[in-house]
C-alpha cells in the first residue's frame, strides 16, 4: 500500500508518462482533499469532449492504482470546474515543478500556507523572530532588540503573536501599564465587525524607551477574559456582507497596517509562534516580512525541522521568494566551549542551506579552464563565470551564517527582562545581545541609505 509521502513522486511518474495527453488541456488539478484522497480537476469543457476526457480518465485510473488507498475509485475520481482559480479556491498548493500546466492543491484543517510567499512590504521594515522549537530565548532577544533602537531613536512597534503561549508584552510593560486589551480581541471582535471598539485601547507603551518609543501590541490584555474561548475563534475566517470570505492571515494583515497607520513605527518587531503551525505561517509568509530570524540550538532537533520546512519551499518552487530574506540566529551561546559550539552550528546551518535553498553550481566546463605552470606553482584560471545564489561556509553575510546571542545567567528569562532593562546599560545588553542588534541596526541603516 502506497503512504502519503509517496503521493507526490507517484502522481509526476503518472503524469510525466503521459505529458503529450496533458498538453491538449488547459490545465489541470491534482487536489488532496482533508483526508488525504487525491482525485483530478479538470475543465468543464473537457468533460464534453471524448477523446480529452476519455485521456484524463485514463491518466487518473493509472495513478489511482498507484496511490491506493490515497485515491477515489476511478468513477469518482474526476471533477470538473470552470476555473483553475475556482477549483484552488480555498485550498494552498503549487504548481508542479516541470509543468507548465499541472497544479498539487491541499485542502487542509488549518489555513497555515506555507507555499505562498507575500512580497515584502514597502513601508516599515518588518521583522520576525521564528524558531522551529521553543525555548531558545527567541522573545528575550526579540525584547532587548526592542530597547537597544529605541535608545537609538527608533519607533518600534511590538507585537506578541505567540498567541498560545503569550508572555513578551510582560518584559516590556509592568503590570500596571498593559493595555486592557489584546490581539485575540482585536481579531474576534473583527468576525461582527465590532474591533474599532478595542483598536485604540489595545497599544501601550514601554516606560523603558528613553531617545525613541516602543509600542507594544499584547496577545491579550490586562485581564485576559475569557481567553481560551478567544483563543479559539481568532483562526476564524471572515465572511464579508458579499459573501466573499477573508482568511484569518489576511485579517491579521489588516490590523497589522492599521497599527503601522496609527505608530507610524520605524520598525516592526513580531515575535512569531514557535514550530510549523498556521500561526508561524501567517508571520513568515503572509506579513510581508523584510527578515525572518531563524532562532537555532546545535543540534539535530534544530537541524531536522529547519530541513523540512525549507524542502517545502523547495518542492513548492516559492525558496527563490523567502531564501534572501532569511538569516540564521545562534541562540544562547553557552559560556564554555563557544568557537566549537558555533563552528559546528555554523556546518549544521550550512548543510541545511546548501541542501534545500542554495543554488547548486556546477564545475566550470574543461574549456573554460586554463592551466599553467609557473615553478611549483599550479595557475588556474576561470574564463566563465559560473552565476548562481550561493555561499561560502565561510561567508559571514551569507543566511547560514549566524548573529550570535550568548547566554547570561541575567538574562535566562522573561520574569526579570522588564526590570533589568530598566537598571542596566547598553554595554552589557551589546555583550549578549551585540550580534543580533548590529545586524536588525545594519538592516535599517542600508533601508535609509537606499531610500
Amino acid at each position: 500500500m502506497t503512504t502519503f509521502d509517496e503521493i507526490l513522486t507517484a502522481t509526476v511518474g503518472v503524469l510525466n508518462a503521459h505529458r503529450d495527453a496533458l498538453e491538449q488541456i488547459d490545465w489541470l488539478v491534482v487536489n488532496r482533499d482533508l483526508n488525504g484522497r487525491a482525485r483530478f480537476i479538470a475543465p468543464e469543457p473537457v468533460e464534453r469532449q471524448e477523446e480529452p476526457r476519455r485521456q484524463v480518465e485514463r491518466i487518473y485510473r493509472e495513478l489511482a492504482e498507484r496511490i491506493a488507498p490515497h485515491a477515489y475509485p476511478p468513477e469518482s475520481g474526476l471533477l470538473f470546474e470552470v476555473s483553475r482559480e475556482a477549483a484552488c479556491s480555498g485550498a494552498t498548493g503549487f504548481r508542479l515543478e516541470d509543468f507548465t500546466n499541472v497544479w498539487l492543491i491541499d485542502r487542509l484543517a488549518t489555513e497555515g500556507n506555507w507555499a505562498e510567499i507575500a512580497p515584502e512590504t514597502q513601508g516599515p521594515r518588518r521583522i520576525v523572530f521564528f524558531s522551529i522549537k521553543g525555548g531558545v530565548g527567541r522573545s528575550t532577544a526579540l525584547a532587548a532588540c526592542a530597547w537597544r533602537l529605541a535608545q537609538a531613536g527608533k519607533r518600534v512597534l511590538v507585537l506578541d503573536l505567540d498567541l498560545e503561549s503569550p508572555g513578551l508584552s510582560s518584559s516590556l510593560l509592568p503590570p500596571e501599564r498593559q493595555p486592557k486589551y489584546g490581539i485575540t480581541d482585536w481579531l474576534v471582535e473583527d468576525l461582527v465587525e465590532n474591533a474599532d471598539t478595542v483598536f485604540e485601547s489595545m497599544i501601550a507603551t514601554s516606560d523603558l524607551a528613553y531617545d525613541g518609543e516602543i509600542y507594544v501590541a499584547p496577545a491579550h490584555g490586562a485581564d485576559p477574559g475569557e481567553y481560551v474561548a478567544k483563543l479559539g475563534r481568532v483562526w476564524m475566517p471572515k465572511i464579508q456582507a458579499d459573501g466573499t470570505r477573508q482568511s484569518w492571515s489576511s485579517r491579521l494583515h489588516r490590523l497589522l497596517q492599521a497599527l503601522e497607520g496609527r505608530i507610524r513605527p520605524d520598525v516592526v518587531l513580531i515575535d512569531s509562534r514557535a514550530g510549523i503551525d498556521e500561526v508561524a505561517s501567517a508571520c513568515v509568509t503572509d506579513l510581508g516580512a523584510n527578515l525572518v530570524l531563524l532562532f537555532t540550538l546545535e543540534g539535530c532537533q534544530t537541524w531536522n525541522g529547519y530541513r523540512i520546512l525549507f524542502e517545502h519551499w523547495r518542492r513548492a518552487g516559492v525558496a527563490r521568494q523567502i531564501r534572501e530574506r532569511l538569516k540564521s540566529v545562534a541562540a544562547l551561546v553557552p559560556e564554555v566551549d563557544r568557537i566549537d559550539y558555533l563552528k559546528g552550528l555554523r556546518e549544521g546551518a550550512y548543510q541545511v542551506f546548501a541542501d534545500s535553498l542554495y543554488d547548486e553550481i556546477a564545475p566550470p566546463p574543461p574549456d573554460s579552464i586554463e592551466r599553467k605552470k609557473e615553478g611549483e606553482r599550479e595557475m588556474w584560471r576561470v574564463w566563465e563565470i559560473v552565476e548562481g545564489w550561493n555561499f561560502d561556509e565561510a561567508d559571514e553575510g551569507a543566511p547560514h551564517s549566524p548573529w550570535v546571542v550568548h547566554w547570561h545567567r541575567s538574562f535566562a528569562g522573561l520574569r526579570s527582562l522588564q526590570g533589568r532593562l530598566a537598571v542596566i546599560d547598553a554595554a552589557e545588553v551589546n555583550a549578549i545581545f551585540g550580534g543580533l542588534i548590529e545586524g536588525v541596526r545594519g538592516l535599517l541603516d542600508s533601508e535609509i541609505n537606499h531610500d
